[in-house]
């Protein structure tokens, strides 16, 4: 498996399933097993998308994966703000902020891979892609 500790993504993704294990430490009991948990687990979701995106060799299927996943992480923060379950609102606009900058990152993974991968290159015309013999002057009128 390919390692990822290099990818800016990674390390961002990384960071963000470290900062929910401090943050909800300081929820309520009842939003600490609930969207604490949610939190938790789609940082950690996220992650593992990251890692695999990376190993595969068409990444563009997981990234959209990724893309739904930090979606969902913006619904279960905007909830939580909403509820009161974060401590103060610092607390909450770090962690949206580390979502939408590894939404950014994603995008730019992806718009990246769907060029590379041929839908926005140039064909090359017909008649250039046959290699003339030398000397000729291109196709013989017949």
């Amino acid at each position: 498996m390919a390692q990822t500790e290099h990818l800016p993504i990674y390390k961002s993704t990384y960071d963000l399933c470290l900062y929910p294990e401090v943050v909800v430490h300081n929820f309520s009991r009842y939003h600490k097993y609930t969207l604490g948990a949610d939190l938790r687990e789609g940082a950690r979701r996220a992650l593992k998308l990251v890692v695999r995106a990376h190993a595969r060799r068409d990444k563009a299927p997981v990234l959209l994966q990724l893309r739904e996943e930090l979606e969902e992480l913006k619904v279960v923060l905007r909830l939580g703000q909403d509820v009161k379950a974060f401590p103060n609102f610092n607390s909450f606009t770090h962690a949206i902020t580390q979502v939408v900058e590894i939404a950014k990152q994603n995008e730019g993974w992806l718009k990246s891979q769907r060029q590379g991968h041929g839908q926005n290159r140039q064909v090359m015309p017909a008649g250039l892609a046959t290699p003339s013999a030398p000397g000729s002057q291109g196709p013989s009128p017949a």
